[in-house]
């Protein structure tokens, strides 16, 4: 009885899923993403962003039949999202201030043997696509909800996503045009006197609302677990770039007084909640 109580489950899970789309869009994030062979560094930045674009047209191109007034929003942010990073990171490569900044880092990763670069190729395909899978599953119209509860939970998560891109977008333009006129300095105006790490926080609060979004379309243990996964490895890799950022941040300024006060007031990723520092934080995905 249990084991076939639990076959019926596990097969209830597995037909619940769109395997032909969710193949469709993993070949999708391995062509963007394998712009990561020619720069390892490649494929959680420029690749990740035109990886999401990618994926977000082509739903919106197959599934155009099923496209309702929220998941054509939810897919535009998406969209608009991957454009402006994946603008912002090409446009960051062209400037010599970065570039010096990176060279170090291109020069560590330059060796990285083809059988690592390759494991690291499949594995932030497949996060890219659990990541988006949140618009997927709000196209499909099999056990679609309905009601002011599915409505609700739509609104708040585009909310969340147009916030968090606004901050987001904000946070690199400020520190851009900081660092351009003050290349040696830490950045401290706009945003980044309320929190140390604003776009970090941008795209986690964008990624926490594409996973709110999808809430009323999780018909199954399944579609809800892979969802998941995507937004808490995302929230677990921006929690490690602030560690990270810390890290080479304390390197370079940590001599100035005024940094020292800087990172001792303002807190390290949430505004208003005193946590000054992740550095003592074991974060898994870093």
């Amino acid at each position: 009885m249990i084991f076939s109580t639990l076959s019926n489950w596990l097969t209830t899970q597995l037909a619940s899923m769109p395997w032909a789309m969710l193949a469709v869009l993993f070949v999708l994030a391995l062509l963007f993403s394998a712009v990561g062979f020619y720069r390892v560094v490649y494929f959680i930045s420029i690749g990740y962003a035109f990886s999401i674009v990618a994926m977000a047209v082509t739903v919106m191109v197959l599934l155009f039949r099923d496209l309702t007034w929220a998941s054509g929003l939810h897919n535009i942010l998406l969209i608009i999202w991957g454009l402006r990073l994946g603008i912002y990171l090409l446009r960051r490569e062209l400037q010599s201030s970065y570039g010096k900044a990176m060279a170090d880092v291109h020069q560590r990763t330059a060796k990285m043997p083809l059988s690592r670069r390759a494991l690291i190729w499949v594995g932030v395909s497949l996060l890219y696509v659990m990541m988006f899978s949140p618009s997927l599953f709000s196209l499909m119209p099999a056990g679609a909800p309905t009601g002011w509860l599915a409505t609700v939970s739509q609104v708040v998560g585009l909310l969340l996503m147009a916030g968090g891109l606004v901050l987001e977008g904000f946070a690199d333009k400020q520190k851009s045009d900081f660092k351009a006129h003050f290349p040696k300095l830490f950045c401290n105006v706009g945003l980044f006197r309320w929190v140390r790490c604003p776009n970090y926080l941008g795209e986690i609060t964008f990624w926490a609302g594409n996973f709110v979004v999808g809430l009323a379309f999780y018909a199954t243990a399944l579609r809800f677990g892979v969802s998941l996964i995507g937004v808490l490895c995302i929230v677990l890799i921006m929690m490690g770039s602030t560690k990270r950022l810390e890290e080479s941040q304390d390197r370079r300024y940590g001599a100035l007084p005024d940094y020292q006060v800087y990172v001792k007031t303002v807190p390290v990723l949430l505004p208003f909640v005193p946590i000054y520092s992740l550095k003592n934080i074991r974060v898994f995905l870093e």
